[in-house]
């Protein structure tokens, strides 16, 4: 590289302001101690993306930013899949060979650790369970986990526009199928017609989706107590961010739910969180590993909710960074919102891997580099580096030996992480799960109760009474849905009715729902709903 060219990169790489160091430009093969690249702190929030094939670094790159994230007193969260990542909250340590390339790239380096939570999905492993009800989950985000198509996807929201109109609390999956089989029912098939005459058979669908995802380990993430997005983002002590890493490995069974978990928890924040503009440092940066995972296979309306949230979830100082393998593993439109690009190593060796890398080439800004020729030869640790500077504009294309975590590089072990997670009061906070009354029990004794009320009658109704009349009274032990303009255009209850609905209406357990009517229904960008206070 000529003397020229690495002046442009310093030039390019030179900032107001705090930044996170990268790493060094590379000067052909070998680290140009005296050519730092780095990133603005404060266009954390313009999002990224970090890409590579198998083995190339991405982890690690990751672990290197969260660290100096947290040091500079940003939170993060970051899933982790493979395992690896779990190291953040342990203190790095020297070797020989790390030794020789900290000095080859001019890197001082102190061994430190992170402060750090552990998390898992429900059960499914060593951190504190994180668990979210149906309701807030939404009816879109349930859809992609249950793989729908578009009709089923319908009658779903239609199902929980039913629930919540109806008082029934959606906690876990066994509320959610008790719903649908109770609107598959008898006593539930008029309530079924009057949400707009969804077939039987769809509803069966739902069901055995539902079921498939709960023998998968589904069941023991929804539920409660729910987790709250304000605890991502927290400072310890000293100020620095907490770095909440979501261990994933045990999942695989069910890839597009922990995925989707992902997106609600950027949902979630973007409902909470204030606008705060374009602050000097992002509130939070969440980091989404395997990103191909949430856009396999996803509904139109899913991938329009996701590009507005990653477009929006900029101005309340979120910034998020899709780590996976190549851009295309990213749709289009998400990726235009991503102002910095960390692309390591790439393959060529199959027509279709020929193909990813031309599509990669061309996400770049123009440069006087070969990058199909660059980024097949890249090293582990390697990569080309383009980010946004302080006025919107992209960086040079540069090269870069990257930086090494001063954090533990691999896992923790087992007996570690258990002591962390024993140790966080969020484990007090989330670790026992409740169960408390929901649309399941609620149904229960509706039906119980009509049942009882109904016997009743047919003692008490003379012998001589009409086939008709009685076919009548039995029909009011049904539940009536709720009037709407321009609904159905069934005739309201009679005011003397004591239907099963009127005495829901009139129950306590009711009248506390109705309090909260208002946050529970009115949802967000893929339908869903404020948490339960």
């Amino acid at each position: 590289m000529t003397e020229q060219a690495l002046q442009t990169l310093k030039d390019g790489y030179t900032f107001d302001g705090e930044t996170l160091d990268l790493g060094v430009a590379l000067d052909g093969e070998e680290p140009s101690k005296e050519t730092p690249i780095s990133i603005p702190l404060s266009m954390l929030n313009r999002h990224g993306l970090v890409a590579g094939a198998t083995g190339t670094g991405k982890t690690v790159t990751l672990q290197v930013l969260a660290e100096q994230l947290s040091r500079a007193g940003v939170p993060v969260f970051a899933s982790d899949i493979k395992g690896d990542l779990s190291g953040i909250g342990a203190a790095g340590v020297e070797s020989d060979k790390l030794r020789k390339r900290l000095d080859a790239a001019g890197q001082d380096w102190q061994s430190r650790s992170n402060p750090t939570e552990f998390y898992t999905l429900g059960d499914s492993g060593l951190g504190t369970p994180l668990r979210a009800t149906v309701t807030s989950f939404g009816p879109i985000l349930l859809a992609k986990v249950l793989e729908l198509n578009d009709t089923q996807e319908s009658v779903l929201s239609l199902v929980f526009h039913y629930a919540d109109q109806a008082g029934l609390a959606l906690l876990d999956l066994s509320d959610l199928k008790a719903v649908l089989t109770f609107l598959t029912s008898d006593e539930g098939k008029a309530d079924l017609e009057g949400i707009g005459g969804a077939s039987k058979a769809t509803v069966g669908v739902i069901l055995r989706k539902i079921s498939e995802l709960a023998a998968q380990g589904g069941d023991v993430f929804f539920g409660e107590p729910e987790f709250d997005t304000a605890d991502l983002l927290r400072t310890d002590d000293n100020g620095a961010g907490i770095v909440s890493v979501l261990e994933l490995q045990k999942l695989s069974q069910s890839p597009a739910l922990f995925s989707t978990f992902l997106m609600w928890l950027l949902a979630d924040l973007f409902q909470d969180l204030p606008e705060v503009g374009d602050p000097d440092k992002p509130s939070l940066v969440f980091f989404f590993d395997e990103a191909h995972l949430l856009f396999a296979g996803a509904s139109k309306a899913f991938l329009q909710s996701v590009t507005q949230t990653v477009r929006l979830i900029r101005s309340k100082g979120v910034g998020i960074f899709f780590v996976t393998q190549t851009p295309k593993d990213v749709p289009e439109d998400v990726l235009a919102q991503l102002g910095s690009r960390i692309q390591h190593q790439l393959r060529a060796h199959t027509p279709n891997d020929a193909k990813a890398l031309k599509a990669t080439v061309q996400t770049f800004p123009k440069s006087d580099y070969d990058l199909e020729e660059l980024l097949t030869s890249l090293g582990i640790g390697e990569a080309v580096v383009t980010v946004m500077d302080p006025d919107g504009a992209p960086t040079p294309v540069a090269p870069t030996r990257m930086r090494a975590p001063e954090s533990k590089m691999g896992p923790m072990s087992e007996d570690e992480i258990k002591a962390a997670v024993a140790a966080s009061p969020q484990h007090e906070k989330y670790g026992t799960a409740i169960d408390n009354e929901s649309a399941r029990e609620i149904l229960a004794k509706r039906l119980e109760g009509g049942s009882e009320a109904h016997a009743e009658e047919q003692k008490s109704a003379p012998a001589d009474a009409p086939a008709e009349s009685q076919g009548r009274d039995a029909s009011a032990d049904k539940i009536d849905f709720p009037e709407e303009s321009g609904g159905s255009g069934k005739k309201p209850a009679k005011k003397d009715d004591e239907n099963l609905f009127s005495q829901v209406v009139k129950s306590s357990a009711f009248k506390q729902f109705t309090r909260t009517a208002a946050r529970e229904i009115a949802r967000g960008i893929f339908g869903t709903s404020r948490r339960r206070r």
